[in-house]
C-alpha cells in the first residue's frame, strides 16, 4: 500500500517477544564499502582493519536509530527498519546523510593521520554504495543470534551484485528496487534517478532505480548555506529534548508528525518529486488561513532554514527562520531563531505579534517534547540487542580522532 501524501509514521522498532515465524514488513538496507577488496591488495592489514572499523562505525551510527543493524558482512552492514509504510523523503535524507558523513569521515581520517603506509594513503580509493528493498521478513533466533529470513532478504543481497558501475559509470550510488520505490511516495524520475534492470538466476528481471550519490555530494558541497545566526535573531527559543537528532528531525520535519504537535490543521508540501528539501514549499494550514514556508537550506540532522510568509490583519510579513538540532549527551537541544523582516512596516507588525509568537512556540514545543519523550521511551522499551561493532586499536591510525557524532 502506498502511503498518503504528507503522512509520516516514522520508523518502527522491532517488537521483541513476538512469534519468531510472524512475517513483518520491513525496509532492508545494505551498505557496502566499495573498492575494499582491491584496497586490501598490497596494504598493511592492521591499518586497513582499523580504517574499516572506523568507517563501519560511521555508517551504522549515521543510520541509527531508524535502522537497526542485523549483521556485519565483511565490509558491508546489513540493516533494517520494521515499518508498514515508507516516508520516501525521510528515507532519502537518511541515506544521503549517511553518505555525506562517510565522505567527510574518509577525508578527516586521511588528513588526521601522518602515516605514509599504503593503507592510509589509499583511503580516498574507498567509496560507498547502498542497496534498498522493501518487503517482508521472518525473524528467527539461530544459535543465539537473530537472523532475518525470507525471499526479500535474498533479493536485497543479490542486488548488491549489479551492473550499475559498468552501465552508468556511477561509483557511489543508492540502488532502489521497484518494490521499494512503489512504497516511497516520491517521484524518483523527477528526482533524477535512472531506471535500469538487473537479472538474476531463479529470480529473473528485477527493475531498479539508481540514485547518484556522487552528484548529490557535489551539490551538497557547493550549495550556499542559509542560516539565521544568534546575532541576527530577534527571537530565539531553545528547547531541550530527550530524543537524538535523527528522531527530533523526523518529528519536526515530516507533515504527519507536525500536525500532532504544532497546532496546524494540515501541511501540504509542494516539491519536485514530492521530496522535502531545498526548493520545497510548505503550506501550513491554520483553519482557513495558511502560513507559507519556502525551504532555503536543508541539512539533515543539523538544521533547516525557511522563509516564512505569515498573513495578518495588518498585511503579510516575511522573515527567515532557522531550526538547529544540537546533539547533547541526553538528546537534542532545538534552537529556533527568527530574523527580523526587511521592511519597517513588517518589523512593526512582527513586534506587535511577539506575544502571540512566543505563546505559539511555547505551546507547540511542550507538545513536541512530550511526544519525543514518549517516542524515546517506546524505542528503549522495544529495543533488542544488536551485533557489536568492530573497534579500531587505541594506537592505530585513527587514534585521537574525535568520535563520530
Amino acid at each position: 500500500m502506498r502511503p498518503r501524501a504528507g503522512h509520516s509514521p516514522g520508523w518502527r522498532a522491532p517488537v521483541p517477544g513476538g512469534s519468531p515465524m510472524a512475517t513483518e514488513s520491513a525496509c532492508l538496507l545494505l551498505t557496502d564499502i566499495s573498492g575494499y577488496t582491491g584496497y586490501l591488495a598490497g596494504v598493511e592489514l592492521d591499518h586497513a582493519q582499523d580504517i574499516l572499523a572506523d568507517l563501519i562505525g560511521t555508517i551504522v551510527s549515521a543510520l541509527r536509530p531508524g535502522f537497526r543493524l542485523a549483521k556485519l558482512e565483511g565490509d558491508a552492514a546489513f540493516t533494517f527498519a520494521i515499518t508498514e509504510k515508507l516516508d520516501g523523503s525521510l528515507l532519502l535524507d537518511v541515506i544521503e546523510r549517511c553518505y555525506f558523513g562517510f565522505r567527510r569521515r574518509r577525508r578527516d581520517v586521511r588528513q588526521a593521520t601522518s602515516c605514509k603506509c599504503n593503507a592510509c594513503v589509499r583511503i580516498p580509493d574507498l567509496n560507498l554504495k547502498f542497496v534498498v528493498h522493501y518487503g517482508t521478513i521472518l525473524r528467527q533466533r539461530v544459535a543465539g543470534q537473530e537472523e532475518l529470513l525470507g525471499p526479500d532478504v535474498i533479493l536485497v543481497h543479490r542486488l548488491l551484485k549489479n551492473d550499475v558501475i559498468a552501465s552508468t559509470g556511477i561509483e557511489a550510488y543508492a540502488l532502489f528496487s521497484q518494490q521499494c520505490v512503489d512504497a516511497m511516495d516520491v517521484d524518483v524520475s523527477a528526482l533524477g534517478m535512472r531506471k535500469a534492470t538487473e537479472t538474476y538466476e531463479h529470480m529473473g528481471a528485477v527493475p531498479v532505480w539508481v540514485h547518484d550519490l556522487g552528484r548529490r555530494w557535489q551539490e551538497e558541497e557547493s550549495r550556499t548555506r542559509v542560516i539565521v545566526h544568534e546575532r541576527e535573531a530577534v527571537y530565539r527559543f531553545d528547547t531541550p529534548t530527550s530524543a537524538p537528532p535523527q528522531v527530533a528531525w523526523e518529528f519536526v520535519t515530516t507533515p504527519g508528525r507536525r500536525i500532532t504537535w504544532q497546532g496546524v490543521t494540515g501541511v501540504k508540501v509542494i516539491a519536485t518529486g514530492n521530496r522535502r528539501g531545498v526548493g520545497a514549499t510548505n503550506h501550513c494550514m491554520h483553519g482557513e488561513g495558511a502560513i507559507i514556508e519556502e525551504v532555503l537550506d536543508w541539512r539533515p540532522y543539523d538544521y533547516f532554514t525557511y522563509r516564512s510568509t505569515v498573513p495578518t490583519a495588518m498585511g503579510p510579513i516575511r522573515f527567515l527562520a532557522t531550526t538547529e538540532f544540537e546533539p547533547t549527551p541526553g538528546g537534542t537541544i532545538l534552537h529556533e531563531r527568527f530574523a527580523a523582516p526587511k521592511t519597517p512596516k513588517e518589523r512593526a507588525i512582527m513586534e506587535q505579534m511577539s506575544s502571540w509568537l512566543e505563546e505559539a512556540v511555547r505551546t507547540s514545543t511542550i507538545r513536541l517534547t512530550e511526544q519525543l519523550d514518549e517516542e524515546v521511551e517506546r524505542r528503549v522499551r522495544d529495543a533488542t540487542e544488536e551485533p557489536a561493532l568492530p573497534r579500531a586499536r587505541p594506537d592505530g591510525p585513527v587514534a585521537g580522532l574525535s568520535s563520530v557524532s
